[in-house]
């Protein structure tokens, strides 16, 4: 298979084809410091006398090793792609590559988390730090403290294998983070001022947009420094890969909400059990927590749009299924409806330090709206409802088995493309392969709830719920 717009940097081990009428495939440009530094001068990779390793037949990764960003095709009959006539987009496939850019005794490498937590934050700042340490050989690994901020007003903290051995047993961030504080130049000066020459930043998508200015700001400066940013969100709403560390895990720990919601709603007169899960502008979690619980009747999310009143709205719907079962399980992410709620001029302005709009508690508001709905049209008949809001408890735990294997790759590949000389670029799973993608793409893109594909009928045909078409 062809490939357009080949990289030409000098560590390129295999030559890409140069066709591009016939190409079918289009790699996206990866940043590297020869971009801007020219002068720098590729060296053997320092695994090659890294006796835990001994580098067998096919463990560099070369030049022409793509990851496709999407693997789906509708064929025609004749067996052509029915696409065939727009190129699809491919991404550098991630690992460790023949020649590398920095010596090891040279490199200062800074580590930060940034925004709100998520399962396996942890355990990725340990898997950088002991990736660095033992796989090439760095002895310079500081962690930067309380977020962005942290590059200008604090002093950061040396780590080392030993410090963070038991870092990934452990919820939250131990580097502490925060939310705001983004002054470029004082971060860029700051990351100048401490030495650092690679620089490895986990954080949702405004930290990454984040990750951008400083990727620009330092190739503007033509400072020998790489920026590495590992995506972060509970939520899942980060676009191109596949899903972010910690977000299988938040879902996991979401089904004990669910399930004590269904105890307390099961053991009542009409008891509703409604549980409020993280998700701003997305549905994942509540999507995939509905979907592996079973007992959930009702999911809303942000991508949705439902009513209350009226034949087919959520009452109508909610009373309905009270009359059949006695009970019923409300899901919703707490992003969703929030049109629905009466906000005050002062509330309509209200941001946080990351300047999102500070969302009302639709869980709560909801909870007073059922009640309201119950006591004027059900007043002789018993009803209970049982809030449940595990937002907190969800996201401050540790990764679970699987999202630890995510952690410790994702990190790994963010050190091999790094030391490979790249830069403002972020590792990721792409079709369940490693990939590197231009941080810049990675910052624009969002991951919505599909409300059109098969997973959310699958959500319908688990709880039945109507469309909630406009009444």
């Amino acid at each position: 298979m062809a490939l357009s717009s080949p990289e030409t940097t000098s560590l390129n081990t295999a030559k890409i084809p140069e066709n591009p009428s016939s190409c079918s495939v289009h790699l996206q440009k990866l940043p590297h410091l020869t971009d801007y530094l020219p002068n720098l001068k590729p060296l053997p990779n320092p695994l090659e006398k890294n006796s835990l390793y001994h580098p067998p037949a096919g463990f560099y990764i070369n030049q022409s090793e793509v990851v496709l960003g999407q693997i789906i095709l509708d064929l025609s009959a004749d067996g052509e792609a029915a696409s065939s006539s727009t190129a699809q987009l491919a991404y550098n496939r991630a690992g460790p590559r023949w020649q590398v850019y920095f010596e090891p005794k040279d490199i200062k490498a800074a580590i930060v988390t940034c925004g709100g937590l998520c399962p396996g934050m942890n355990t990725v700042v340990r898997e950088l730090v002991v990736g660095l340490w033992e796989m090439y050989g760095v002895r310079q690994i500081y962690g930067v403290t309380a977020g962005y901020r942290g590059f200008y007003s604090r002093d950061p903290v040396e780590l080392n294998p030993k410090l963070v051995h038991n870092w990934h047993k452990l919820g939250g961030t131990a580097l502490e983070t925060s939310r705001g504080g983004f002054d470029l130049n004082k971060i860029v000066d700051g990351i100048e001022h401490h030495g650092f020459n690679q620089v490895y930043i986990i954080g949702g998508d405004g930290t990454m947009r984040g990750a951008v200015s400083i990727f620009n700001e330092i190739r503007r400066r033509k400072l020998n420094i790489a920026v590495a940013g590992i995506p972060k969100t509970v939520d899942n709403d980060i676009g191109i890969i596949d899903r972010s560390f910690g977000f299988q895990t938040a879902v996991e720990m979401a089904q004990q909400a669910i399930n004590a919601a269904h105890v307390e709603a099961e053991s009542a007169v009409n008891g509703i059990g409604l549980v409020k899960l993280m998700g701003r502008s997305t549905g994942h979690i509540a999507l995939h927590a509905t979907l592996s619980s079973r007992d959930v009747d009702c999911c809303l999310i942000p991508e949705i749009e439902f009513y209350l009143e009226g034949e087919g709205g959520l009452f109508d719907f909610l009373g309905k299924r009270l009359k059949e079962n006695g009970h019923a399980v409300l899901v919703v992410a707490e992003g969703a409806g929030q049109d629905m709620i009466p906000r005050t001029e002062a509330q309509k302005e209200e941001r946080d330090e990351s300047g999102n709009l500070v969302f009302l508690d639709f869980g709560l508001w909801l909870k007073s709206e059922l009640k309201n709905w119950w006591a004027r049209d059900h007043a002789k008949e018993l009803f209970t409802v049982k809030y449940i809001d595990p937002t907190y408890m969800i996201r401050a735990v540790p990764a679970n088995a699987t999202d630890s294997v995510y952690c410790t790759l994702v990190a790994y590949s963010a050190i091999h493309g790094v030391m490979a000389g790249y830069t403002g670029f972020v590792s990721g799973l792409i079709n369940g392969n490693y990939a590197y993608i231009p941080v810049e793409e990675v910052a624009l893109a969002k991951n919505e709830v599909n409300t059109k594909d098969h997973k959310w009928a699958w959500v319908r045909s688990v709880t039945n719920q109507p469309d909630f078409g406009k009444p």
